[in-house]
């Protein structure tokens, strides 16, 4: 599909501009991230935003978990993110629970706390040096499709209203996206807690530990630092059910941290707050035609464990490769359904695990209050429930169904495997591309924009066909030139 650019279809766009490939909309992490794998794999990419192109330090998510990290490494983007955050090896909860991350079969054994922000601007970066066109202050207002691509409409800054055209559309503009809206998506679930405060502020006595959060019978609260002498604040009480626009100041935040943690740390000097309602909710469908929906537009979470933007960015990082690869007509479009029925078991799973925890926080009978302690006792003791549990939250141990008989590995995530002449999996993952490990020396007719041939660092003998997203297409035990043929023709394209 990609080709000569064209001119949007809009009598009112009076500067002609070429026609993406991609529009991709809302430039959050998710958005960025998708937006620059589509541009680095040589696409055509708008990325419409209707908020000003300025980060801001007003985000909520604050934490990398250890598969996030992954991916960002697979584009190099890691090790720069890791110098500016601050590892977290546990996170320790109500009645005793501790999830220890140091465990994690991973590079990344840890969680990463560093503010949504400091993301952003990392991945804004690499979509610009890769030629995403930034279209800011510019608001979708409808959709439609055909069966050659997609025409947004928008209205513009100065409130000229204008059509612009691409193949695909993804929507990736948050809770109330107005792509999943135009595509005519329900977005059924409930709000689970209301009245939660959020404040950013100075404190006069540090946390002991990195993420603190506590919960006791009628409060929560977590502290998260900005690493510029400012702390994020979440709390909530049980007896302040109030809407979101209702009044808030310092000394009700206060409060809520001296009822969790039996003191304030001298909370002061609040630059920003307010509260918030959390929902639960997600798209029955993530594909709609030529419209896609991904992060917050699909899906929502409540905000234990920190999984939303976590869960966003897998989205970006499934979605991007399909994508370019049915684009550059390396692939039937057909390999557009799986971004469905690979993503919407995960956002499902993330929905009940999160909001699992904010029950057991919030649990307030005497018999919940039972269960919350037994289970705790439970994740601290059995080591195989307890690294289950882990591989959720970290995001490593979701897999995708593979077809009837294939290897074991099929599906699964690849590691940061060791390769010969000392270099790693992430690191061959840069380009974008399938990556083949061998055991032995290996010719292939794949061209070398789609597919690079490595070679164990070890002894071993399985041969491991990567996905640009580090999840393995397909694996062999045992010399098997013809299925290995089948498995290029199949996912690089060749034929």
């Amino acid at each position: 599909m990609k080709g000569t650019p064209r001119t949007p279809a809009s009598s009112t766009d009076a500067t002609p501009t070429p026609t993406p490939d991609v529009i991709v909309v809302g430039a959050g992490p998710t958005g960025l991230l998708l937006a620059g794998d589509l541009a680095t794999a040589g696409l055509a990419v708008a990325l419409v935003d209707k908020r000003p192109r300025k980060i801001s330090n007003l985000s909520r998510a604050f934490v990398l978990h250890a598969r996030t990290l992954e991916q960002l490494d697979a584009r190099g983007l890691a090790d720069e993110l890791e110098a500016k955050g601050r590892p977290l090896d546990d996170i320790r909860l109500f009645d005793g629970l501790r999830l220890r991350f140091d465990t994690l079969p991973s590079r990344f054994n840890h969680a990463l706390v560093l503010p949504q922000y400091e993301v952003e601007s990392a991945l804004e970066r690499r979509a610009r040096q890769a030629g995403v066109r930034f279209v800011p202050e510019t608001e979708v207002t409808g959709l439609s499709q055909d069966t050659d691509g997609v025409t947004l409409r928008v209205r513009r800054p100065d409130g000229e209203r204008a059509e612009m055209r691409a193949a695909y559309v993804v929507g990736a503009d948050g809770m109330r996206s107005a792509v999943r809206q135009a595509i005519g998506q329900p977005f059924p679930g409930k709000s689970v807690i209301r009245s939660v405060v959020l404040a950013d502020v100075r404190l006069d006595e540090e946390p002991a530990q990195t993420l603190t959060a506590r919960a006791v019978g009628d409060a929560f609260a977590f502290f998260a630092p900005f690493g510029d002498g400012y702390y994020r604040f979440i709390g909530w009480c049980r007896d302040r059910d109030v809407p979101d626009s209702a009044p808030l100041d310092l000394d009700e935040a206060r409060e809520i941290a001296r009822r969790a943690f039996g003191h304030d740390y001298g909370m002061r000097d609040a630059r920003w707050m307010s509260r918030f309602h959390s929902d639960e909710r997600q798209a029955p469908a993530y594909r709609v035609g030529r419209a896609f929906l991904a992060g917050d537009a699909a899906h929502v979470h409540t905000p234990a464990g920190g999984q939303g933007m976590n869960t966003g960015l897998q989205d970006a990082a499934n979605l991007s490769w399909k994508l370019a690869a049915v684009l550059r007509g390396h692939a039937d479009p057909a390999l557009l359904d799986t971004y469905q029925s690979e993503r919407h078991p995960v956002g499902r799973s993330v929905l009940r695990s999160s909001g699992g925890i904010i029950r057991l926080a919030m649990a307030k009978r005497p018999w919940t209050r039972a269960l919350r302690a037994a289970l705790t006792a439970v994740l601290n003791h059995v080591g195989p429930i307890r690294r289950h549990v882990l591989a959720q939250v970290s995001g490593i141990g979701y897999a995708y169904t593979a077809p009837r008989g294939a290897h074991p590995l099929t599906g699964k995530r690849a590691p940061d495997i060791a390769l010969a002449g000392g270099g790693r999996l992430h690191e061959s993952l840069h380009t974008g591309r399938f990556v083949l490990i061998t055991p032995q020396p290996y010719a292939t007719t794949t061209p070398n924009d789609r597919l690079t041939v490595e070679h164990w660092a070890s002894d071993r003998h399985t041969t491991v066909l990567v996905r640009p997203d580090g999840y393995i297409a397909w694996a062999s035990d045992t010399p098997d030139p013809t299925g290995l043929e089948a498995a290029l023709d199949r996912w690089t394209g060749r034929s």
